[in-house]
């Protein structure tokens, strides 16, 4: 659990070509069967889901991407209230389950999750309040199904929330399962939350802070990444982090520049303020083009120095 000798670029999810891949199935489709037949359907999903989770990190392993984000929507319907299904099926996977975990942790790949945006822990609506804590109670159960630490090596990520609600989001953070809040990581996102809005609530329950430069350019109106305020909260971030070693942060460009919310295809402006972070989540259209181009790169850059 040490950081790496160059920045370890991430990839997130899914790739561009058809190595990882997962299946899902919808909530309808899932309700319209019998018990015995969600059974059965669970089973199938998950054990091939489990097998592609494997193969995603002999995926990174071959290419040397020591960090990979893996996806929140493995095993679905597990987060169902009142329904037991995917919590007994996954349960009845436990071993390979552990395997798929224990192939990552062998190849010294990290492993991340940044579970699904309706998850807001802040909410003024208390159903949503309940809901995003039995969700994220989920994550956090797949994620010791995978033997993978209970500390922010194994990050479970999530944004501010409800805006203006700050104080009840450091409110609720204390009172989470350990699994969860052992794991619990905030970012800046480019609306509700910005840098200096998170911080507090970050410092206040000892949670770190994983930054985003694009957000923040977004959110406070910043002509680009390059600005000094970058690298100011880049730093201030990774006090939050405990080592600081550990530090994550998330890179992308926008299509059309700066102040353009969706994610180009490939990395067209790495900032300097990056420079000495050691983990970097590549959000990015490319998927594995842009953290390979990132890569070589890097690379290239040392062979050259």
């Amino acid at each position: 659990m040490t950081a790496p000798a160059l920045p370890a670029y991430g990839l997130v999810c899914l790739t561009v070509g058809p190595e990882v891949r997962f299946r899902t199935v919808t909530l309808s489709r899932y309700r319209a069967l019998s018990p015995s037949e969600r059974e059965a359907k669970l089973l199938d999903l998950y054990t091939d889901n489990i097998s592609r989770l494997r193969g995603a990190a002999d995926f990174c392993a071959a290419r040397s991407i020591r960090l990979y984000r893996m996806s929140s929507s493995l095993f679905p319907m597990l987060d169902l209230i009142g329904d037991d299904t995917g919590e007994a099926v996954l349960t009845s996977l436990a071993a390979q389950l552990r395997a798929a975990g224990q192939a990552f942790v062998d190849h010294g790949i990290r492993v991340l999750m940044h579970p699904e945006q309706f998850i807001v822990l802040n909410s003024d609506t208390p159903d949503v309040r309940v809901r995003s804590v039995h969700a994220l109670t989920s994550h956090a159960r797949v994620m010791d199904g995978l033997g993978l630490t209970r500390s922010p090596w194994n990050l479970l990520l999530l944004h501010g929330g409800k805006g203006g609600r700050a104080a009840e989001l450091t409110a609720v953070i204390p009172d989470l399962p350990d699994a969860a809040r052992l794991r619990l990581g905030l970012e800046n996102d480019e609306r509700a939350y910005g840098p200096a809005d998170l911080l507090p609530v970050c410092e206040a329950t000892g949670v770190p802070m994983v930054y985003d430069g694009h957000h923040h350019v977004i959110h406070d109106r910043l002509p680009d990444q390059d600005h000094p305020a970058v690298r100011e909260w880049v730093l201030r971030a990774r006090a939050t982090w405990s080592p600081p070693e550990w530090q994550v942060v998330h890179l992308s460009n926008g299509i059309e520049g700066p102040q353009d919310r969706r994610h180009s295809h490939l990395i067209t402006q790495l900032p300097a303020a990056f420079a000495d972070v050691p983990w970097i989540e590549v959000e990015a259209k490319g998927k594995e083009e842009a953290v390979e181009a990132l890569m070589g790169l890097e690379t290239g850059e040392t062979a050259e120095g």
